[in-house]
C-alpha cells in the first residue's frame, strides 16, 4: 500500500547528559517499543566527552554539531544495514531546528548513499504528548544536552540580568 514503511527504530543519543537521563529514555523507548512490537536497534555507546569535545567553545552552534553527530550515525549504520532511507524523531518537535535538521539531513544523504525522509512531523506533536502521558510514559523536561539543562534551571534567574 502506498504511502506505508517498515520502520526500524535506532537509538543513538551521545549529547544526553546526565547518564541517568540517557538512561530513562533508552528504557522508556525499550518499553514502549516491545509493546507495539516496533524493532529498534540500540547503539549503547554513550560518547558524552565527544560531544562535549565538539561543542566546546561553540555553545550557540551546539545544537548543529549534534544533529550532524546523531544523524551521521544513524546515516551509517543505515547503508551498513542496507536501509533505504533514514529521518530522525527530532522532526517531531516544535523545539528543534528544522531547517537545520533537513539541511545537515540531506549533506549526510549524500555522503553515505543514503536518503534522508524529511518529513514535518510536528503537526502531530500534541497528539503524541497525550498519548505518551495516557500511558504513563517518562517524559524528558529539556532536550538533553547539558547547555540545555543548565538552561531549563537558570532561564527563569538569568532574565532579569
Amino acid at each position: 500500500m502506498k504511502g506505508e514503511a517498515d520502520v526500524t527504530g535506532y537509538f543513538f543519543n551521545p549529547n544526553i547528559h546526565p547518564y541517568t537521563e540517557w538512561r530513562a529514555r533508552r528504557e522508556t523507548l525499550a518499553s514502549y517499543a516491545r509493546s507495539i512490537e516496533l524493532p529498534v536497534m540500540f547503539d549503547d555507546d554513550y560518547l558524552l566527552e565527544e560531544f562535549i569535545r565538539g561543542v566546546v567553545n561553540r555553545e550557540s552552534d551546539r545544537c548543529s554539531f549534534c544533529y550532524a553527530m546523531r544523524l551521521g550515525r544513524t546515516a551509517e549504520v543505515a547503508a551498513r544495514e542496507g536501509f533505504d532511507s533514514f529521518s530522525s524523531t527530532l522532526l517531531v518537535s516544535p523545539y528543534q531546528k528544522h531547517d537545520q535538521i533537513r539541511e545537515i539531513g540531506e549533506a549526510v544523504a549524500a555522503e553515505t548513499g543514503v536518503s534522508f525522509h524529511y518529513r514535518d512531523f510536528r503537526p502531530g506533536y500534541r497528539g503524541a504528548v497525550e498519548r505518551s502521558r495516557e500511558l504513563e510514559m517518562y517524559r524528558q523536561k529539556y532536550c538533553g544536552c547539558i547547555y540545555s539543562e543548565k538552561e531549563r534551571y537558570c532561564r527563569k534567574k538569568n532574565r532579569g540580568s
